[in-house]
Parts: structure tokens; C-alpha cells; sequence
């Protein structure tokens, strides 16, 4: 009995750690942006909101995951697909109308993305057969939703989280999974500020303007072109579309690069991006140390991944409900439940 006690101990211990470091980053993120907003032109409140619903959404997932490890994650799931399903042409990503301003990658399409995660997590954690079966059934409703909103991103990314999913269940050693998504998440982020760089050589240039948008790239390159130019403190919290030139000259408004590590650079600088970085690599860490079993952690993980691919090449991050539900679902994956849940 000795052992179990000690083990559970350093659980805790490790889960405080972890809280503190949790509140430490968001609150460097939120006061780094009232740095660099400081003497400008610039609204911050963008990103205070963000963190606040991160913040909001990860400490609602902890309790109600601790509560009801399943119930609360089929029932987050369901949200997810409700709110992606209710979502209409005007937010970005929910169907490839032209009123649409080019360059969007959708809230629609992270939400589908969350709600994938979270009914494959409830599936990892069920304990019935018909009970995986009918939440992984679920998982694979979401990708199918994904295509009747007109969004291909969305349903690969779903689909991929499912098939994760799947490939969880027989790994045992979490650090390995988790490290090769961390990686993955790297090079999505390095490929973006290569094609904003025009590091990359021209035939792969151009072949990816076509998915990306010829339009997108140029953001990509003005936002590159304006982290150059002020690298420590940037040009202030949502002032990219004032100084970008093809926002400015863009037929619908466009007041973001469309990337979540490329506008952190531009906008609040080498501390920014950094600060970014360190929130995903705190939701990580979470799972690492989390007592949920390998094959949650993993889907959960997989779930993160893909959203900061998303957030990448658009603009998911921008949108309340995916930042919160990107908390929500981190929070469920690392909360303290029975023994039955725990790798062995």
C-alpha cells in the first residue's frame, strides 16, 4: 500500500508544479501583451480574452474530468459538434462561400477538430465495448459533419485524430508519442515561416500558394517582413492589418496573417512567439504527467497538435470557443480520476 500512496504523491506534486507553471506562462502571455501594446496605437484585449478562456476552459475540464471522466468528455464533444454545426458562412472556414474573406481556416473546422478529440478520449476512458464503439462512431460522425460544412481541413484533421486515436491504445510509453506530435507541431510552424521567408524554393512556393492562397502568402511574407523590423517588442497587439500592405489593400477587411506564430511575430515579437510556444509546450507537459491512461493522453495530444497545425495556417486561435474548448479538452486529459483510468 506503501507504493501506491508515494506513486499518487508525486502525481500531485508534479500536478502542482505544473499548475504553477501553467499560471506562470499565461500570465507572462497576458502581460507581455500589455508590454508591447504600451505607447501605441494597439488592443491587447484580444489576447487577454484568449488566455482567459484557455485559462476558464482548462480549469472547468480538470473538475468536471475528475467528476465524470466519460460523461463530461461525451458531453464536450457534442458541444463542439453543436457549435460547428450551428456555425453559419460568416465565420471563417464553415463553408467556401465568397463572402468569406480568402485566407480563413476555420473556427468550424478546429471546433469539429476538439470535438474529435474529446469522444475519442471519452472512448479511451469507457469501460463498456459498446460504449467505445458507439463514441468512436461519434468521432467519425464529426468528420462526416466536417464534409457537409464544405471543409476538407476539418475532416482530415478529424479523421487523423480518430485514426490516433486508434494507434493509442496499443502505445505505452506517452513521452515518445507526445515528443513526435511536439515535433510535427515544429515543423508546421517552420514550414510557415519558410514560405513567409521565401526560403523555400520556387516550384514548392508556388505548388503550395495553391492550397495556402496566393493571398495568404502575402500576409505571411508582410508579417515576416514586420517581425524583421521590431524583433523584441513588435508592432503591438492587433495592429498587423493597419501596417500589413496587402491587408490594407485587400476587397474585404483583413486584419490578421492567418497564422498564429507568424501574427505573434509580428505583433508582439521574438517574446511573443516564445510565450506561444511555451502554452503548448505547458498543455504537453500537463499530458505528460497527466493520470489518465496513455491512450487519453495521446488523443488528446493528437487532438492539441492539430489545432496548433490549424492555428498555423489560419486564424482558429482568434475565436473564443476554440480557445476555451482547446483548454477544456487539455484540462479533461489531465484531471485526477479512479485508479481504472491509470496505466498500470
Amino acid at each position: 500500500m506503501a507504493a501506491p500512496a508515494a506513486e499518487r504523491a508525486v502525481v500531485r506534486e508534479r500536478g502542482r508544479v505544473l499548475d504553477v507553471a501553467g499560471a506562470l506562462v499565461l500570465g507572462a502571455c497576458a502581460l507581455w501583451s500589455l508590454v508591447s501594446a504600451a505607447g501605441r496605437d494597439a488592443r491587447p484585449e484580444g489576447i487577454l480574452l484568449a488566455v482567459l478562456a484557455l485559462a476558464a476552459g482548462y480549469a472547468c475540464g480538470r473538475i468536471s474530468g475528475t467528476l465524470l471522466p466519460v460523461a463530461a468528455a461525451a458531453t464536450a464533444s457534442l458541444a463542439a459538434l453543436a457549435l460547428a454545426w450551428a456555425s453559419g458562412p460568416g465565420v471563417p472556414g464553415a463553408s467556401p462561400v465568397a463572402s468569406v474573406p480568402p485566407g480563413h481556416t476555420g473556427a468550424t473546422a478546429a471546433l469539429l477538430v476538439l470535438a474529435a478529440g474529446a469522444a475519442c478520449c471519452a472512448a479511451a476512458a469507457a469501460g463498456s465495448l459498446p460504449s467505445r464503439l458507439l463514441l468512436r462512431g461519434l468521432a467519425l460522425t464529426v468528420a462526416g459533419v466536417a464534409l457537409t460544412r464544405g471543409s476538407v481541413v476539418g475532416f482530415l484533421a478529424a479523421f487523423g485524430v480518430l485514426l490516433c486515436s486508434l494507434a493509442a491504445v496499443r502505445m505505452r510509453r506517452r513521452f515518445l508519442g507526445l515528443a513526435g506530435l511536439a515535433l510535427a507541431a515544429g515543423l508546421v510552424v517552420g514550414a510557415s515561416w519558410a514560405v513567409g521567408e521565401k526560403a523555400l524554393p520556387v516550384g514548392l512556393t508556388v505548388s503550395l500558394e495553391g492550397p495556402l492562397t496566393s493571398h495568404r502568402v502575402l500576409l505571411w511574407q508582410d508579417a515576416v517582413a514586420l517581425a524583421r523590423e521590431n524583433p523584441l517588442r513588435g508592432t503591438g497587439p492587433d495592429r498587423f492589418g493597419a501596417l500589413s500592405p496587402t491587408a490594407r489593400e485587400a476587397p474585404h477587411r483583413d486584419d490578421k496573417p492567418h497564422s498564429a506564430p507568424l501574427q505573434q511575430a509580428a505583433e508582439q515579437g521574438v517574446p511573443g512567439v516564445v510565450l506561444l510556444g511555451a502554452v503548448y509546450g505547458w498543455l504537453l507537459c500537463g499530458l505528460w504527467f497527466s493520470p489518465r491512461s496513455t491512450a487519453v493522453v495521446l488523443t488528446a495530444g493528437a487532438a492539441l497538435t492539430a489545432l496548433a497545425a490549424l492555428a498555423t495556417v489560419g486564424s482558429a486561435l482568434s475565436f473564443t470557443p476554440v480557445t476555451a474548448g482547446a483548454g477544456l479538452l487539455a484540462g479533461l486529459a489531465s484531471a485526477r480520476v479512479a485508479a481504472t483510468d491509470q496505466d498500470t
